[in-house]
């Protein structure tokens, strides 16, 4: 008796893994309409028929969608990023209007947060939002993936297009926070935060920087480069070491608001006015920007669209129905911490 044909044996003609026999079969947009084809007319070749009881048993709607939340050092014991507190509100907003409940949780970074949602029908999709190290958590992305699980995630564009990402233009939104710094007659200007591969969205605000600097013709000087993480503290002590390090400046371009945040407290500490001496550009525009000394200028990411473009994202996945990557442009809200030209320290 011939045996009855699997998946396993699809992938393997088709040159291709499970999972995206998996997901051909189920007509995703995430595997290319021509992978799509040759891996059905490959089942239909076999006479695969797929297990109806356990499809529907996957395909029950809950209607509801999991938000997964990074944990982030933080002041009080929220362990919430500031900027995620507004995203959390549109994207509970985003969820109501079309008709869905939302289960919120934190990213465990050290548990089995990418356990199936969808098979035990807690979710029928995810949405991942969060700064953590990038590093930490790839490889779970994957077994988001290998679970055929509907998810996308907030940041950095992904290399892996297995991977859904909505994210701001952070090379935008660190050009233009540059630019407006060298358009004030600042031409010494450092950046705070963390420029490697461990945080993307950081990373891209950096190249962004440096490439308004080359546009004016300025190279970038590594010595006005530091290491920061997403925290007052942080911020405060990169700005002390760049103090120390005796190299001159006269701007500061970081990372993050809480960055520059305690940046500024930094140079106040150390008799260093802002923005007469060092003019201070930040990143989010959470709500306590407006209300520093003085009021900080800072890249704001429109989280209300944002919110709406995840969800509206992730039940398209949900649904089959194709949908791609997206950069949501940002725009610079122009406060105190920025001036003229200043005086060299």
């Amino acid at each position: 008796m011939t045996s009855k044909a699997t998946s396993i044996d699809i992938a393997y003609k088709a040159g291709v893994s499970q999972s995206t026999v998996s997901r051909a079969l189920r007509n995703s947009p995430l595997v290319n309409l021509e992978t799509r084809q040759r891996i059905q007319a490959i089942a239909k070749e076999l006479n695969y028929k797929v297990d109806k009881n356990a499809s529907n048993l996957r395909m029950q709607n809950s209607q509801t969608l999991a938000l997964l939340i990074c944990e982030d050092p933080t002041n009080d014991d929220s362990m919430i990023n500031p900027f995620f507190l507004s995203m959390l509100g549109s994207i509970t907003r985003a969820t109501a209007r079309q008709g869905y409940d939302l289960l919120v949780s934190f990213q465990q970074l050290s548990s089995d947060w990418h356990a199936d949602y969808e098979d035990s029908n807690k979710a029928d999709g995810i949405i991942l939002l969060g700064y953590g190290d990038y590093m930490d958590y790839a490889h779970k992305l994957d077994k988001l993936i290998e679970k055929n699980t509907h998810f996308v995630i907030w940041g950095a564009e992904h290399n892996n297009k297995a991977v859904l990402s909505i994210g701001c233009d952070n090379h935008q939104g660190g050009y233009i926070a540059t630019e407006h710094l060298l358009g004030a007659g600042r031409q010494k200007i450092a950046f705070l935060g963390d420029a490697s591969g461990h945080s993307p969205e950081f990373r891209d605000r950096y190249l962004g920087h440096v490439a308004a600097l080359n546009a004016a013709g300025i190279q970038a000087d590594k010595q006005l480069q530091h290491h920061a993480i997403n925290t007052e503290a942080s911020g405060y002590d990169a700005a002390i070491a760049l103090l120390d390090k005796g190299v001159l400046f006269d701007a500061i371009f970081t990372g993050s608001d809480l960055i520059a945040i305690g940046a500024m407290r930094a140079l106040k500490k150390r008799g260093v006015t802002v923005p007469e001496q060092v003019a201070v550009v930040g990143y989010d525009d959470i709500p306590i920007a407006s209300f520093a000394n003085p009021a900080l200028t800072t890249v704001k990411q429109d989280t209300q669209f944002a919110g709406e473009i995840l969800v509206e994202s992730v039940l398209k996945l949900i649904r089959g129905q194709e949908v791609s990557q997206r950069l949501i442009k940002t725009s610079l809200v122009v406060r105190n911490s920025c001036g003229t030209k200043a005086d060299d320290l």
